[in-house]
């Protein structure tokens, strides 16, 4: 600086002590100004003070010469003490050089810059406020500065401006909320402990409601959650924890909607501490703003399913995740099922918003149709509904199901997220059957799959959906096995095609299931259920194995008996593969004799006092005949001896396998069952039940000497002399009244049925060894 310039008021000695090095000489130059700009306070000489502010800004302060620069902060602060209350009027032209120095290269003038701002500051207090965010700005660098002194010397600064703020009511929130919202973001240790500590102030400021402008801020809170240091993580967890104490005294002013899409990308994050405390959050949310996150609910489960399976290292977030997903179940409602977009949806009141809206993204449609949240972009994913007045609340199922049949598709999810999902469904089933109904087509398959799942709890509650889709009232159809909505169902991979030389179920059959006035009306799924799970069984034969049984066992215990066997026997009369036929047949001939969830249908067959025990008779034996040692079992379980008998004698015409014989040794087991405890009873009648007693020799008679043949031998020694058992009561009422009641029973055209059938199998067997044949042939040569 050229010290011969005239730089009055200023005297040459004044100017030359303010470019010195020394701070002493600097000081007395300061003292100086002081004097000098009182004289003019005193004299209301405003000129003359905005030029001696001009002259210490632009020729020192901003000067290219550190000492200058020293000499004009100094200087400054000297102008702000000596004009005292009257700061207020110059602060911009004061503030804004000393804020320039904050970005100096020089540690030792960014220190002064901070004293001259200190002093400045002090003098005006509340007079500041107009210029907070400039402050604030400076204030968060410095906070970050590798300097000690520096930030020392800034955090002096920032208490200051701390209890300005405090305890003055003027302190302009709204402006300062965009700058807060940019700086949150900062991965600067400091300048987050910086951020948090004035998130802290601000909230316990009674006159600032910060909680209007937390969707502002949240995310960020979130992000600063995760970092390492932990004395900034327990003072996040603060802040977030003094929002949700307040959140929960007023939840009538929190603006849920706009915080619900932030609240699940947190729910997903990796870190333990972000994700529990997200979902702590999320938990009181859905309980507290209820249906206003219905809208939500696809985005919230794709965040809270995979937690259900968390091992005790995630112990905590399993258990809020776990109420997380209870509580948003019970928003869904039967009304849910009744709202359509044709209708007005309904609405509540939503919450109250600030006259002074901030830059938020613009709404968009509640639905949320990915089943993951893309987690780059926060501007991308927070689609909020527009605050209003009042706001429609409408369940969008599209959104859900795509959400839970993705979970279900999963095969690396684990096993409490698979249950909660077929929960889910089933709840949805219940409470919106006619919407749920519209995605019927789309679920059945993974439906299907879900059968094979390990997990015999995750097959239970698969069963338990199928069971309520095949079963509801809403899936009905006028026409015959067709989709609930009349469109064309388009068969999946696991579809059962049945031949069309089979043609369509018999009359007698088709009144069978579905006009029978014994057992419930099943919708237009179930028959397309029955189809496409003996499909499951063929295409995989070890779940046939080893969970046939189990899933037809519990099937009868949720839909009806009767329905399952009669349907099933129809679908089988018309199988090709006769080898699958055969094995169906003997299992569900098994579940039927042994299974104590049959014991009612078992009865019904026993006596055939019905036309429609009769029916079911008749439509299990045709498809029975698929195997000759079931058929037989059956015949003895309707007490139809005589034809047990004829059948018997037809056996010398078949062919006479390992297996077959194998079947007939496990028949001879069967009869020494409690389930045969009546036939056994039955031999002492001798004169009335001649053919029980020549059907069971011709079993003997068709054993090879075995422990089944000394079985059944010593069982028939047992026979008492049919003279010895003479009474006067020559015939029993209930013995002719059961041949009576069956007599309707077309007896020779069922035997013609059996022997074609059989001759089929003779036939397909034949032709598998040829085949094996021809291939052996092939790999010899």
């Amino acid at each position: 600086m050229n010290a011969e310039r005239d730089l009055s008021p200023l005297t040459p000695g004044v100017v030359r002590a303010l470019t010195d090095k020394l701070y002493e000489k600097r000081k007395v130059a300061a003292l100086e100004i002081e004097k000098l700009v009182r004289e003019f306070v005193a004299q209301n000489n405003t000129s003359q003070i905005k030029h001696v502010i001009q002259i210490l800004s632009q020729e020192f302060a901003l000067s290219q010469h550190p000492h200058s620069r020293k000499g004009g902060l100094i200087g400054l602060a000297a102008c702000s003490i000596a004009l005292g209350k009257d700061s207020g009027l110059y602060l911009k032209e004061l503030i804004e050089p000393v804020l320039t120095c904050f970005n100096d290269a020089d540690s030792r003038l960014r220190y002064y810059a901070c004293e001259a701002l200190y002093n400045i500051v002090k003098v005006a207090r509340g007079s500041v406020l107009p210029h907070f965010n400039v402050l604030f700005d400076g204030l968060s660098k410095l906070a970050a500065d590798p300097d000690p002194n520096v930030k020392s010397g800034s955090e002096l600064l920032d208490r200051l401006l701390k209890d300005i703020v405090t305890e003055s009511n003027q302190f302009d929130l709204v402006g300062f909320i965009p700058l807060l919202r940019e700086r949150i973001y900062s991965n600067n240790q400091y300048a987050r402990q910086f951020i948090i500590s004035w998130i802290l102030v601000l909230e316990s400021v009674p006159d600032i409601n910060l909680l209007d402008y937390l969707p502002e801020i949240l995310d960020g809170l979130f992000q600063i959650l995760g970092d390492n240091s932990k004395e900034i993580r327990k003072m996040c967890e603060v802040a977030l924890g003094e929002f949700l104490k307040e959140i929960k005294k007023n939840p009538s002013s929190v603006k849920f909607a706009e915080m619900a899409n932030i609240l699940v990308i947190h729910c997903q994050a990796a870190d333990d501490l972000i994700q529990l405390t997200a979902m702590c959050w999320m938990r009181e949310f859905i309980q507290l703003a209820g249906r206003v996150m219905l809208p939500y609910s696809s985005g919230i489960l794709t965040a809270v399913l995979p937690c259900l399976s968390y091992d005790d290292r995630k112990k905590n977030i399993k258990e809020v995740a776990n109420v997380c997903n209870q509580s948003l179940m019970k928003l869904v409602i039967p009304e849910d099922d009744e709202m359509d977009e044709a209708k007005p949806s309904m609405t509540i009141a939503a919450e109250p918003t600030s006259e002074e809206s901030l830059s938020k993204p613009e709404a968009v449609t509640t639905g949320e149709s990915q089943n993951e949240l893309d987690v780059t972009s926060l501007n991308q994913i927070l689609l909020f509904p527009c605050s209003c007045d009042r706001i429609q609340v409408t369940l969008n199922l599209d959104g859900i199901v795509q959400v839970l049949d993705y979970h279900l598709s999963d095969t690396s999810i684990g096993m409490m997220t698979r249950i909660a999902v077929l929960k889910w469904l089933y709840h949805l089933y219940i409470k919106t059957p006619r919407k749920m109904f519209r995605h019927t087509d789309s679920l059945f398959p993974i439906l299907l799959r879900t059968l094979s799942d390990e997990s015999d709890e995750v097959i239970l509650k698969d069963l338990e959906l199928l069971a309520e889709i095949a079963s509801s009232p809403a899936g009905q159809t006028e026409e015959g096995h067709g989709p609930s909505d009349g469109s064309d169902v388009r068969p999946g991979p696991v579809e059962l095609h049945v031949p069309a030389r089979a043609g369509q179920l018999s009359s007698s059959s088709t009144k069978g299931l579905e006009c029978s006035p014994s057992t419930p009306t099943m919708n237009s799924y179930f028959y397309k259920f029955m189809i496409n799970l003996l499909k499951r069984f063929s295409s995989e034969r070890k779940l046939l194995e080893t969970r046939g049984a189990f899933i037809i066992r519990q099937l009868c215990l949720l839909l009806n008996a009767e329905n399952i066997f009669h349907s099933m026997a129809d679908i089988l009369l018309r199988e090709e593969d006769l080898k699958f036929a055969s094995t169906m047949v003997h299992t569900l001939n098994t579940i039927l004799l042994t299974s104590s969830e049959l014991f009612q249908l078992r009865n019904q067959l026993k006596d055939l006092k019905t036309p429609e025990s009769r029916n079911l008779f008749c439509c299990l034996y045709r498809s029975w005949c698929h195997n000759p040692v079931t058929t037989v079992s059956l015949c003895f379980l309707t007490q139809n001896y005589k034809h047990a008998y004829d059948l018997i004698q037809k056996f010398g015409d078949l062919e006479v396998t390992v297996d077959f014989l194998t079947e007939v040794d496990k028949l001879v087991q069967l009869i020494e069952c409690p389930i045969f405890t009546y036939l056994r009873l039955q031999l002492l009648d001798v004169k009335n039940n001649p053919y029980l007693i020549k059907a069971l020799y011709g079993l003997l008679m068709l054993l090879p000497q075995s422990s089944a043949f000394q079985l059944l031998s010593h069982r028939l020694q047992c026979v008492p002399n049919p003279e010895l058992m003479q009474t006067t009561d020559n015939t029993k009422p209930s013995t002719s009244f059961k041949r009576t009641a069956a007599s309707n029973i077309d007896y020779t055209e069922l035997l013609q049925h059996f022997e074609k059938v059989q001759n089929k199998h003779l036939e397909a067997r034949h032709q598998r060894a040829g085949r094996a044949e021809q291939l052996d042939r092939r790999v010899i040569l």
